[in-house]
């Protein structure tokens, strides 16, 4: 297996010019380093990830319009990521569960030195980060998603989850369906079912997640076979233990 490259590529993201400026100034003191970019939100950061493929990226958790979280959702899982925060137990009880770096505000430059050296074994290793376990446990406890990020080349869709009429699992991906527009997003299903507020989002098939909202009505398709008509005329298969869920919900 080959080592990590001798010259580390590394992009900085936070939305904070004087961290960015910080962290710039001590790793110019580095050897084997070298700054490609730096990204001032977690849109641009997407988009230069994308571009740039750096070997490492200081990633900043908090964030306006895409925090840190969503941005690791978003790029290359082979990719090295440091995380950058201020104190926040949460975010390093995840952190540490998951055997993932971190870096506390203010960034110690020798702390700084052996997250990188850190990072390095991990390339060398060729260690994907684990980007679902982390994402799960980053979000608080009894919380569900309130929108679903796509990332479609280097731009990103945000789809609010009231948009959403019904997610349709293709192999490894889901497309999800809003507004008659289809998405694709690289993620099983039962991985994004697990994330939706089961109130709202029901699973009626293996292939198919169903928005409440949006169910006109259930026919019966042949024997012991049923259809969920949505309010738009679309079809979808309903399984038997889908039916029961569904009809659960509905009772309730």
């Amino acid at each position: 297996m080959p080592d990590a490259p001798e010259r580390l590529r590394i992009v900085i993201v936070d939305d904070e010019e004087l961290a960015r400026r910080g962290l710039r100034r001590d790793l110019a003191a580095a050897a084997g380093v070298e700054v490609v970019a730096e990204c001032a939100d977690g849109f641009e950061a997407v988009r230069v990830v994308s571009e740039a493929k750096p070997d490492i990226v200081l990633l900043d958790i908090q964030m306006p319009r895409l925090d840190g979280f969503e941005v690791l959702e978003l790029i290359d899982p082979g990719a090295a990521v440091v995380f950058i925060t201020a104190h926040d137990e949460h975010a390093v009880r995840a952190f540490e569960v998951n055997a993932v770096d971190y870096l506390l505000k203010p960034v110690d430059p020798d702390r700084l030195m052996k997250a990188l050296a850190r990072a390095r074994e991990r390339l060398a290793r060729r260690e994907p980060m684990p980007v679902a376990a982390l994402t799960a446990a980053a979000r608080p406890a009894g919380t569900t998603l309130s929108r679903i990020l796509v990332r479609d080349g280097p731009r990103v869709h945000v789809l609010p989850v009231e948009s959403v009429d019904y997610v349709e699992a293709q192999d490894d991906y889901v497309a999800i369906h809003a507004g008659g527009r289809s998405h694709l997003k690289q993620q099983p299903i039962a991985q994004l079912e697990s994330a939706l507020d089961p109130g709202r989002f029901v699973r009626i098939h293996r292939s198919y997640i169903l928005n409440l909202d949006r169910l006109a009505r259930i026919e019966l398709y042949a024997k012991d076979s049923r259809v969920a008509i949505l309010r738009d005329g679309s079809r979808l298969p309903l399984s038997r233990a889908g039916h029961a869920r569904l009809r659960g919900l509905l009772h309730e």
